[in-house]
This record gives C-alpha cells, structure tokens and sequence, in this order.
C-alpha cells in the first residue's frame, strides 16, 4: 500500500464527519437558529458551581438556577448527559425531554461533540453522584465542523475516527496548538502558570521599587549579548534593522539618564540559533539593573525572585523536576567557575596564563576545542562539558574570564576575570548577572575585541555600539544587572521537559520539511 492510500481513508473519514455537520448547520438554519450567535448571558462557572455544592446530598435538587456555557466534551444516552467543559473545569449537563420544550429536545440531535452551548437550568446531584445542571433551555454558540481528536472523543465515533488526530504526535500538539488545550489539561495548566509565574516576577519587582520600562525591539545593530541575529529591512527608511537579541544597552542608557535606580523589563528577544529542548529563536526573557550595588546583590535578589515565584505560584521552594527533587530555598551555593573545573578535574586552569597552555589541557580532558579559541572560551568550554550537567542544586557560578564577559566590569582581584555570574539550575544557565561595565574607555577596548572576532568570522560577536559608549562617557554610577530566561524558569516550575511546552506556539519547520 502507498503513502498516499493510507492516507486517503483518514482524509475521507474527516471529511465525511465535516459535511454531516455542515448538515447539521442547514437543518439549524431551517429552523431559524443561528449556530454563530453574537452573546450569551453566562453568570456562572463549573469549577464554583463544584465547590459551592460539593456538599449537596446525592439525589437532591435545588431551586437555584444558573446560566452555564462552555464545549462538549461527551455525549451519553443520545443526549440526555453532556460533559460540558469550561475554562475552569467540567460540569455535567442533564438534558432530560421532561424539562424541556419538544421542539428544543429535537435541536439537541444536531449538537456534536466540540460543539459549545450554552445551558440555562437548575443544580441538581444526580443518584450516582454527579452535581449537574438541570437544563430547561440550550443555545448554540459555535458548531463545531471537525472532530476532536481521539483522547475525549465519544464511544461512537472512537473507532470511525481512530486514525484521525493522534494528539500523542508531538507535531500535532505544537503545529495545532488549539486542539492540545482543548483535550490536555496539563497543557492548560503549564500555560496558566505561565501567566501566573510571569504575573509574580513583576510583582516581586514592584515590591522592591523597581518599574517596568520598553525598549525597542528593532535595533541598527545587534547588541547586548553574543548571538547571531535575524535581519530585516525598513522600506520607508531603507535601513536594515536587527529584531533584538537582548534589551541589556538601551536598559543601561536609561540608568545613564537616571529614570530611575531599579528598572526591568520583560522583553520578548529573538536570536537565529539553533532549537533544542532549552532554546526557541524567539524567547522571553527579564532584564534588570540596580544602582549602587555590584553582583553580590544581585545573586541574593535572583535566589529571593525564583523563590518567591515558587512559593506563591506552586505553595513550595521544594520542587520536583523529572527525576530530581531541587530545593530553591536561598541562599544558594556560590562556585567560581575555574574552582569548579578544579573539584571536577583536578586542573586549575587559573594556573595556565596562555591559551596554548590551556588548549593543551582541555585536550588532556578530551574537551572539544579550536586553536583558535582564546583562554576564556576555552575554561569556558571545559566548564560547560566537565562541569555543567552535574549542577542540579540552584548555584552561582562566579568569576567569569574577561574574554567573554565584554559587558562585565573587570574583577577587583583578579583582572584575568569579570564580576560576573550565571546562576544554574538542573544543569541549566536560568539567570547571567554582572557588576556591570561602567568604564567607557575599557567598554571600547571590549568592543573592539569583539569587534575583530566577528572580522574573523564569529558570527555571535559583537560590533562596536558608539551610541553606547558615548552614553558611558556621560557617567553610568555603579550598577548591578541580571538577565534571567522566564522560558526556562517555567520549564523548571512546571517541570516541563522541552522549551516548546511552555510556549503557547513555538517555532516550527514548515510542514514540507518536516
């Protein structure tokens, strides 16, 4: 049998059920109902209508009367019982011809699974147990065309449509994003503590007076982090501009103007790199910067930020994610990142000063590195191998090299290193942070460096930002700045295993080269 045979049937079958309900639509139009109806005057929900009557007896009936809306999920008993769902749980619909009027009883037959209604009736607990409502009357709101995949589809239809819908194909659940949120209410869940995780960061931050800022999303020129960007053009100006890759000089711009001395942003950033289970080109990401403190401080308001956000969104700092259990309660450990090497490998790369010397030594470790890496990407690379995975415990990672920190001021005691740090959680970088760079002269000597790599190829650098260094030479006062991936924080308070369950659409192949 070909592709194209196997597929033909699963094909007919959908189309099949979508011209039966097309069906459907004439006879309703037949009878002078509008399936596509402008309002509907719901006053109640299922999940209050549940906790309002959890203690209603079985068998009991009351008098109340509410107006209930939401989609069908089942249909049992040619009718008589629908599942109804709403975006705050499930309600059970007795539809009986005894309380209702014939001519409404007869529409009923057109409804299908997918379909949304709306119910008017009063609270009754059925025998078995199941409170529901007792309706007198029922509307259309929207008829459905397609089924529903196969998870909450009707004993009925199960076997007609079994073929159709699988929603355990990954490619499915992202490509149609609205049909996973119909039948999964994990996903519903995940995507709603997004919000609510979201909703506490800024919350948290306005409580230590900090205020919410914008900054452009289109830049002359990728800045503020080492990444390859995507490219557009502006035709009124003829200009190519760079969708933004992180907020971080335009942030510091205003704390040169002095707006104010705690300012953050959520910002969405867009980066034309790879996709994995942790990295979507576009991404979600908090930036922030304080005044008059250095690093120290900002390790202490990540730790205090990410457990605050448990605590309220998930009532714990103790979480679970996959096989671990991660204790978020602060503070956090604190490891330089040449010490950590160190513990791992026994090498103290802080004694090799060249980058021959240290080149020469990730190979001893069987750590993939270029000749023409400098020594900061190359302890940088030996960490990420040798050290990385195993950091499951929230900790800061410290002391960065110079080399790849080129917006991080130069450490007080060592000025081979940066005031720098990344905060790792499960093995992941969920937050970057510095004393942040506030020596004009030395930010152009950093950019220059970047500068000539991106001349030799480094597509990732950074070019020489002269807006930005004329805002330094004004005076930016001493600041602390932390960047930290929200993407990633939900993954982590979800405990969602790829990056693409925590974006509601995230970027796909197109179908054809899938």
């Amino acid at each position: 049998m070909t592709t194209t045979e196997q597929v033909k049937p699963i094909n007919s079958a959908k189309e099949q059920i979508r011209q039966t309900r097309i069906q459907k639509l004439a006879e309703l139009a037949d009878k002078g109902i509008n399936p596509y109806p402008y309002v509907f005057e719901k006053n109640a929900n299922a999940a209050d209508l549940q906790e309002k009557y959890k203690d209603l007896p079985a068998g009991e009936e009351t008098n109340d009367k509410y107006s209930v809306a939401g989609r069908v999920m089942a249909i049992r008993n040619t009718g008589m019982f629908i599942d109804l769902m709403d975006t705050t749980g499930k309600i059970q619909i007795f539809s009986h011809k005894e309380n209702m009027d014939p001519e409404m009883v007869k529409t009923l037959k057109l409804v299908d699974i997918g379909d949304i209604l709306g119910f008017t009736g009063t609270i009754r607990r059925t025998p078995r147990g199941e409170l529901s409502i007792k309706a007198t009357t029922f509307k259309m709101l929207s008829k459905s065309l397609l089924p529903l995949p196969n998870k909450q589809i009707s004993e009925e239809k199960l076997e007609q449509l079994k073929s159709y819908h699988n929603m355990s194909d990954t490619e499915t659940k992202y490509r149609q994003r609205y049909l996973d949120l119909i039948v999964n209410e994990s996903t519903r869940d995940t995507l709603r503590k997004r919000s609510l995780i979201i909703q506490k960061v800024r919350e948290y931050l306005y409580n230590q007076g900090f205020i919410e800022v914008e900054t452009p999303m289109l830049h002359t020129q990728a800045s503020g982090a080492n990444a390859r960007p995507f490219i557009t053009h502006h035709n009124a100006l003829d200009m190519d501009l760079t969708l933004r890759i992180a907020p971080e000089l335009h942030l510091k711009r205003l704390m040169v103007g002095g707006l104010n001395d705690k300012i953050f942003e959520l910002s969405r950033c867009f980066r034309n790199e790879g996709i994995d289970t942790r990295h979507n080109p576009e991404f979600t990401m908090i930036e922030l910067y304080q005044s008059y403190v250095d690093y120290n401080e900002m390790m202490a308001l990540t730790e205090n930020l990410v457990a605050y956000v448990a605590q309220e969104v998930l009532g714990t700092t103790k979480i679970q994610y996959g096989e671990h259990e991660i204790d978020l309660t602060p503070p956090w450990d604190r490891k330089t990142m040449i010490g950590g090497i160190k513990e791992k490998t026994g090498i103290d790369f802080g004694e090799f000063f060249t980058a021959k010397e240290a080149y020469d030594k990730a190979k001893e470790l069987h750590v993939e590195v270029d000749e023409q890496m400098n020594w900061g990407q190359i302890v940088e690379a030996v960490f990420e191998e040798k050290v990385e995975p195993s950091l499951i415990q929230p900790v800061h990672i410290i002391d960065y090299p110079r080399e790849i920190s080129p917006l991080a001021k130069v450490h007080r005691d060592n000025d081979r290193l940066t005031e720098r740090f990344e905060t790792r959680v499960n093995g992941w970088e969920i937050a970057n942070a510095f004393s942040e760079l506030t020596d004009p002269i030395d930010q152009r000597h950093r950019f220059e460096a970047q500068a000539l790599a991106k001349a030799n190829g480094d597509e990732e650098a950074m070019s020489i930002d002269e807006d930005y260094i004329n805002a330094l030479e004004y005076g930016l006062a001493p600041t602390g700045g932390m960047g930290m991936g929200i993407d990633r924080l939900v993954m982590l308070l979800t405990n969602s295993p790829t990056i693409r369950d925590v974006i509601a659409f995230p970027t796909l192949k197109k179908i054809e080269q899938v």
